[in-house]
């Protein structure tokens, strides 16, 4: 059933690049487990994997070895991304990534307005004259500061940075933020930091704890809450081709994300800062 804020949101798209050029950040968990989680509330959702390692086609139960079209022909053949759209059993569509994207960060290097592709590619998709099919798109990137990092950055409202609470990796957020800082100079002026999603919680420990207090003074970010927990339950769904939602619904790890979901669809709902100044 379709959730009252659901149809707030069903008049634009909301489109969130998940990115941390760290990898083990539980980044393709959160795309997966945040977009089941937005699907239960009644939200359509498009997940877009921009991983040539397809660990989000995987997770959703797609061999990428099986994929015959995937986001590869998107951003480098021209192909329209209704035909490559694959429909999962946790109730979101995907944009499926194949080791053949390893070839086009060489490929785009070359092609004038690279950073504008996965933005009119999405265009195509999202500015159906029926409206959009889709109330959010998440893109997944890669653990690199790459062409196609810059490309999604380039093509979202905002950033979403997942960030394991085990290690405070400074310098690595900081060259996040550098990223968004050139991107809205460059090529997307509206691009928005939502904050910091904390991952790999294990409130037991005083340095998580820690951690966690540190985040928002630290970057001067807003902190996504709750703290997503270290469990063995994340591992376990990749192997069924679900989200946790799906494979341990009860489960604290399922839980936090399901707020989590409330708060970026909350954040979603705010008015959007078109041309304004704001902080890094």
């Amino acid at each position: 059933m379709t959730s009252p804020t659901s149809s707030l949101s069903a008049h634009r798209v909301t489109t969130l690049a998940v990115a941390n050029q760290k990898g083990g950040v539980a980044k393709t968990t959160s795309v997966a487990s945040l977009g089941a989680a937005l699907a239960e509330l009644g939200h359509s959702v498009l997940l877009v994997d921009l991983d040539p390692q397809a660990c989000l086609t995987f997770s959703l139960g797609i061999d990428p070895e099986d994929v015959e079209l995937s986001v590869h022909h998107v951003l480098t053949k021209g192909t329209h991304v209704d035909e490559v759209v694959i429909e999962t059993d946790d109730g979101v569509d995907l944009l499926p990534a194949t080791i053949e994207l390893a070839r086009a960060e060489a490929d785009l290097l070359t092609r004038t307005g690279r950073e504008q592709v996965l933005k009119a590619a999405l265009a195509d998709l999202l500015d159906d004259e029926e409206g959009s099919t889709y109330d959010w798109v998440l893109l997944d990137c890669p653990p690199s500061l790459g062409v196609l990092t810059v490309a999604a950055l380039t093509a979202a409202d905002g950033v979403l940075i997942p960030l394991q609470c085990e290690t405070l990796s400074h310098r690595g957020v900081g060259q996040l933020l550098d990223t968004v800082h050139d991107v809205r100079r460059f090529t997307n002026p509206d691009l928005e930091v939502w904050g910091v999603l904390p991952t790999l919680y294990d409130g037991r420990t005083n340095h998580a704890r820690t951690v966690l207090e540190t985040i928002s003074s630290t970057y001067d970010l807003e902190v996504i809450e709750p703290p997503i927990p270290k469990t063995i339950k994340f591992a376990e769904a990749p192997a069924a081709g679900r989200s946790i939602l799906a494979t341990s619904r009860s489960s604290k790890g399922a839980k936090a994300y399901r707020e989590a979901a409330v708060h970026l669809v909350e954040r979603s709902q705010r008015p959007r800062m078109r041309g304004k100044s704001r902080k890094r």
